[in-house]
């Protein structure tokens, strides 16, 4: 029984004990919950004030971004602005020029008006005049009448003999001009032999290049962005890049021809590599830069050989290479330069001077167009300048100083290289001006033969040194042919200014044709 008792107690305190052990457990587990979890809770809270702090620095890092790309877009937009003020300024100045160039046109037309107006009150008075010489020679016919036949045939002879006077005095003028064109007969040879022996091909002159595109899309690669590409091209290069209507070309202007050529070869470059942005376009446009001085002093040492002058400064061969991208009137200025110095080389062997002289004086005597641009002077001034400046030999200077007898002619290579620069230049076709001139003369020439009664044709032949008229022969007689012609060549003489003289032939036909049946 007691043993019973005792293991009731036992039992009763062992379950009393793990009641109380389960309870302690439970609390303590219930302790390291909420521990564990307010250990959570700090580290949310860290992590969120962590995760807030990097979003701050996040905001920040896009807000400093941003106003760095506006303050760069706001550059940019100055920049742009600023160029199309510089436009806008140059495009007033063109504006202002060209009516400037109005008003002066507007004060030549009204000097026209006025001299129109002289010319027809100087017509009214000579109308005038012919009235009043018109009865003084019926006054005078009124008194031939009362005179014999002989009196009458002694007045007629007399002004006869006055007008074959005057007839007399110009032949003996022209003779005089015949005989001193015969002293000239073996500079005229040697002139003609030079001509011969030497042809250039002549170029037409240009202010613009096309560069031919693969397809239109390219037309906006070489725009780019909002125009950054052709700005940077047009700022790189000094030249207009024309982008219109025409399909798959691009058009370059200036007036600068090495400029242009420049930019024609980078923009070519650009659109066979494809990278197209302002970088490379300032990249490409230097190192083409580079290879256009290189091309250029060959080009001058080609011409230099070609013409057998040897031993020039390096600076002169360069300027000489220049010469190729400068045109004068449509006429290359390194060929019209390459062909005086053939035709100096051949004056001076027929005359028995120094043919290396004449060829060097030949080439170097347009040098200063090269430069001309950009000093300021004439042509034959700089070139002298230049030629003194890199140690060319006295008559060299002198003859390139004098070749537009700007200076007076010291020497007979001086007098040459006038004639050989007027042979090049004035060629039928070599020069755009001098050929439209040409055709102005013939068409003028024409037109006062044709301002007669009576005539049928007119033709201006022998480079307008004869116009030969034929008249209607049932309108105009023989002795109407011969006065005719006298004043046809009266009013050639008042009306035209030309060198040497003009042959006028007045040609009267009379045809019978019968037909045998």
């Amino acid at each position: 029984m007691l043993t019973i008792i005792v293991a009731l107690g036992v039992a009763v305190v062992a379950t009393g004990a793990g009641y109380f052990m389960r309870k302690y457990l439970a609390e303590k587990k219930i302790q390291d919950a909420e521990s564990q979890a307010e250990h959570i809770l700090e580290q949310a809270r860290k992590e969120v004030q962590d995760k807030r702090r990097e979003g701050e620095l996040e905001a920040k890092d896009l807000l400093y971004r941003m106003r760095q790309d506006f303050e760069r877009e706001t550059k940019d937009r100055r920049a742009e602005i600023s160029n199309m003020e510089k436009r806008l300024a140059q495009k007033e100045e063109n504006i202002d020029r060209r009516l400037n160039l109005l008003e002066q046109k507007e004060k030549e037309i009204e000097g026209k008006h006025e001299n129109v107006r002289k010319q027809e009150e100087l017509i009214k008075a000579k109308d005038v005049q012919l009235h009043t010489l018109i009865a003084e020679e019926k006054e005078r016919l009124q008194k031939i009448s009362s005179l014999s036949a002989e009196e009458a045939k002694q007045i007629l002879l007399s002004r006869l003999n006055e007008e074959l006077t005057n007839e007399k005095a110009l032949a003996i003028k022209r003779n005089e001009e015949d005989l001193r064109s015969a002293s000239d007969k073996k500079a005229r040879e040697i002139i003609s032999l030079a001509i011969q022996r030497c042809a250039a091909e002549h170029t037409v002159e240009t202010t613009v290049s096309v560069v031919t595109l693969p397809n239109d899309e390219m037309k906006g690669r070489v725009i780019g962005r909002e125009g950054r590409n052709i700005r940077a091209l047009e700022m790189a290069t000094g030249v207009d890049v024309i982008i219109d209507d025409t399909p798959e070309a691009v058009t370059l202007s200036a007036f600068d021809t090495v400029r242009r050529e420049i930019a024609r070869l980078s923009l070519e470059k650009l659109i066979s590599d494809g990278r197209i942005h302002p970088g490379r376009i300032e990249e490409i446009v230097e190192k083409t830069k580079k290879e256009m001085d290189e091309k250029i002093r060959e080009e001058g040492e080609r011409v230099a050989f070609e013409a057998g002058v040897n031993g020039l400064h390096p600076e002169l061969i360069k300027l000489l290479g220049r010469l190729k991208y400068r045109t004068s009137f449509g006429q290359n200025a390194m060929q019209h330069s390459k062909e005086v110095s053939f035709l100096l080389g051949v004056m001076a062997s027929e005359m028995g001077l120094d043919f290396k002289l004449g060829r060097r004086i030949g080439l170097l005597h347009d040098i200063g167009k090269a430069v001309d641009h950009q000093v300021e002077g004439t042509h034959a001034k700089l070139g002298a300048d230049l030629a003194r400046k890199y140690n060319e030999s006295p008559e060299v200077v002198h003859a390139i100083e004098a070749h537009h007898e700007e200076a007076e002619p010291q020497s007979v290579y001086a007098v040459m290289a006038v004639a050989a620069d007027a042979i090049s230049a004035a060629r039928p076709g070599a020069r755009r001006e001098t050929l439209e001139t040409y055709i102005k003369r013939l068409e003028k020439l024409e037109s006062i033969a044709n301002a007669f009664k009576g005539i049928e044709k007119s033709f201006a032949i022998q480079a307008g040194r004869e116009i030969r008229v034929i008249v209607q022969p049932e309108k105009i007689t023989d002795a109407e042919a011969v006065n005719l012609s006298r004043e046809i060549r009266k009013k050639i003489e008042e009306g035209m200014e030309y060198p040497g003289q003009i042959k006028v032939t007045v040609i009267r036909e009379t045809r019978a044709i019968e037909y045998a049946k």
